[in-house]
C-alpha cells in the first residue's frame, strides 16, 4: 500500500499557491510559499484520506501520473494501511482485538482513523493481518 498521490501546485491569484489532488478532490489546500503549500498538502491529503475511511468508502487508487508526489506522514500511512488491511481480511473487530491480545475497545480504537495509535501497535496489527511495514526514504519534493 502506497499513500503517495500526485499534487498539482498552481499560483493563487491572491498570492501564494493552491494545491489539489486529481485522485483525492477532497484534499485542497494552499500556502504562501511553495514549501508551505506542499507541507500543508501532506496534512490535507492525510485528513482527506482518513475522512474517506470514516465515511466507509474505499480509498482512491493513486492513478494520476503527473504532478508533485506527496506522501502522507508515516503515522497516518500506517493507520490507513491497518484499516485497509482489516477491511480486506473480512474479520470482526473483536477478532482483530483477540489476535492482538487486546480488548474490543482497544481494537475499535486501532481501527478509528482519527484515534492516535502508537506505531508499534499499528505494526502489530498489520502483522496479524498478514502485512508488514517497510520504510522507504526518498528526497522531498
Amino acid at each position: 500500500m502506497d499513500f503517495t498521490y500526485q499534487a498539482t501546485l498552481e499560483d493563487d491569484p491572491d498570492g501564494g499557491f493552491v494545491v489539489t489532488f486529481a485522485d483525492v478532490p477532497e484534499a485542497i489546500t494552499a500556502g504562501d510559499t511553495r514549501a508551505e503549500a506542499l507541507d500543508n498538502a501532506r496534512e490535507a491529503l492525510g485528513l482527506a484520506l482518513r475522512g474517506i475511511l470514516q465515511e466507509g468508502r474505499e480509498l482512491p487508487a493513486p492513478a494520476a501520473t503527473e504532478g508533485i508526489p506527496v506522501a502522507v506522514d508515516a503515522d497516518v500511512a500506517a493507520k490507513l494501511a491497518v484499516v485497509v488491511a482489516f477491511r480486506a481480511a473480512g474479520i470482526s473487530k473483536s477478532e482483530l482485538a483477540r489476535r492482538l491480545g487486546k480488548t474490543e475497545v482497544e481494537g475499535r480504537r486501532i481501527l478509528d482513523p482519527d484515534h492516535g495509535t502508537k506505531i508499534g501497535l499499528l505494526q502489530d496489527a498489520l502483522r496479524v493481518l498478514g502485512h508488514e511495514i517497510v520504510i522507504r526514504v526518498r528526497e522531498a519534493a
